[in-house]
């Protein structure tokens, strides 16, 4: 039995994303994130003719930020506080014996002129992160309320997110600020850290935010255009 396959991209992701910090950790949970994934040259309109009338599609990637990091039989999930460890095959770690990545996307639109691009929400993808499938989501097979969701059986709650004084809000595109604040609100810190004078920076668009989070409230200090 062969045990080495060659893959290849099929396109990658222009996403707001910049680096990995701030990445949401699940699909869905920041609808503001909106990325573009733009097919390679050889994939013509043919290749996504009669996905228009899909609302949301599977996205299959390559977590190439941490490719080469290797893996453990065991990881710490964040929704367990990083304390407990289940088996990495419990866990959506992107540590893996194969980098690969499987997202869920609303499908907002596809342009075809001059290239395909595929316009998507409520990403959790970094930007320039290859991409090597595509499928419809079909919700007759693939829709199963009643599942069993182990240790995550609802999403995060939410932070609640303010501005400071002086932080610059103002100074935002109005979809800018929403994915800034939705971002936040999903606390992107490493599970064990908890310093609530500590201020964290993420980049997110041409922006870098500066934040600090103490007990169930974010507080955004500033923004500075990078």
């Amino acid at each position: 039995m062969c045990d080495m396959y060659s893959l290849q991209a099929v396109g990658f992701v222009r996403s707001p994303y910049k680096q990995k910090f701030g990445v949401p950790r699940q699909p869905g949970l920041v609808p503001a994130a909106g990325v573009c994934i733009e097919l390679l040259p050889g994939f013509s309109a043919d290749c996504v003719r009669g996905l228009e009338r899909f609302s949301h599609v599977w996205v299959q990637f390559v977590f190439h930020g941490v490719a080469g990091a290797g893996w453990q039989p065991l990881v710490r999930p964040p929704r367990l506080g990083g304390n407990r460890k289940m088996g990495v095959f419990a866990t959506r770690s992107p540590f893996r014996p194969n980098p690969l990545g499987l997202s869920l996307l609303k499908l907002e639109r596809i342009d075809t002129e001059g290239g395909v691009r595929l316009w998507c929400g409520g990403a959790d993808l970094l930007d320039g992160t290859p991409v090597l499938d595509i499928k419809p989501y079909l919700p007759f097979v693939e829709a199963k309320p009643d599942a069993a969701a182990g240790f995550a059986p609802a999403p995060p709650v939410p932070l609640r997110v303010v501005w400071a004084e002086g932080a610059g809000a103002e100074g935002l595109p109005q979809e800018m600020r929403l994915l800034v604040e939705q971002s936040i609100a999903q606390d992107p810190r490493p599970a064990y850290q908890d310093a609530p004078l500590r201020v964290y920076k993420m980049a997110v668009g041409s922006w870098e935010v500066a934040f600090r989070i103490e007990r169930e409230t974010a507080v955004v200090e500033g923004v500075e255009e990078i």
